[in-house]
């Protein structure tokens, strides 16, 4: 009988492995993982997809640089303290999801996911972010909320398709000047943290942002009103809130669809 059980098992791990690599999708969520599973190294190229939520991973292994298709690496709510310095080398990836991990720390070498689309790490315990962040060209939305920041880089500024930018529950201070390079930027949501002031020409120059959410921070609404292109922001905020009205979307954002609120 004990053959029969061990013969069994190994069809079933036979039967995943087949399955991982032929759908290229590797799901482990709440596997109660403590160590990174050799198996889905020795898939090597064939992964696409790789999700490990909720386990309880402390780091990852050198060796996952060999999973050089893979364009979605999702590890939210582990216990990772820090990434490996050759994760660059994964250059198909376009999603990585880190939420909920215990990093302090991200290597320089985060710049060189020059396809990287989405990016979140929130939940973390960052006090930086690496100025190589702004070589990520593609980016199209950051989260970093629930860190320990004190700062944004100015290099953010250079992440010339980023639409959307995550960053409460820190202790940032002010915004760079760079952010008025961010002409696609969309939404800005910094709820929850120190800023007194912002750049004089962040909405004159952000022409494509329509929702700013600055709620409990120190910054003072005559402020914001006396902005150049304040009159222009408001207008495409309008716009966006009539859009979702005539479009039936319930408004569930704490940020500024329902007027300027800081």
């Amino acid at each position: 009988m004990g053959c029969c059980v061990s013969k069994s098992g190994g069809d079933s791990k036979a039967s995943r492995t087949a399955r991982w690599r032929s759908t290229g999708i590797v799901a482990l969520r709440d596997s109660k993982l403590k160590s990174f599973p050799d198996e889905v190294l020795e898939l090597e190229k064939s992964v696409r997809t790789l999700d490990l939520t909720h386990n309880k991973l402390v780091d990852l292994p050198v060796e996952i640089c060999e999973l050089i298709n893979m364009q979605r690496l999702i590890l939210a709510e582990n216990l990772i303290e820090r990434l490996p310095v050759n994760l660059g080398k994964l250059q198909s990836l376009k999603i990585m999801i880190m939420d909920g991990n215990r990093m302090t720390s991200l290597p320089d070498e985060l710049g060189q996911l020059v396809r990287l689309e989405r990016l979140s790490i929130s939940g973390n315990l960052l006090t930086n972010l690496p100025d190589t962040i702004g070589s990520l060209r593609n980016l199209l939305l950051l989260n970093v909320s629930n860190n320990k920041l004190k700062s944004l880089p100015e290099s953010i500024g250079s992440c010339f398709s980023l639409e959307e930018l995550q960053a409460d529950g820190n202790s940032i201070e002010e915004i760079p000047s760079t952010f008025c390079n961010l002409v696609n930027l969309k939404s800005l949501s910094l709820n929850n943290n120190k800023v007194n002031q912002i750049p004089p020409n962040l909405l004159k120059d952000c022409t494509s942002l329509q929702n700013i959410s600055l709620h409990d921070n120190p910054i003072l609404m005559d402020q914001f009103q006396q902005m150049d292109g304040f009159l222009e922001f408001e207008a495409r905020r309008k716009k966006k809130f009539d859009k979702q009205i005539d479009s039936n979307v319930m408004i569930g954002s704490k940020g500024l669809d329902e007027g300027v609120d800081l």
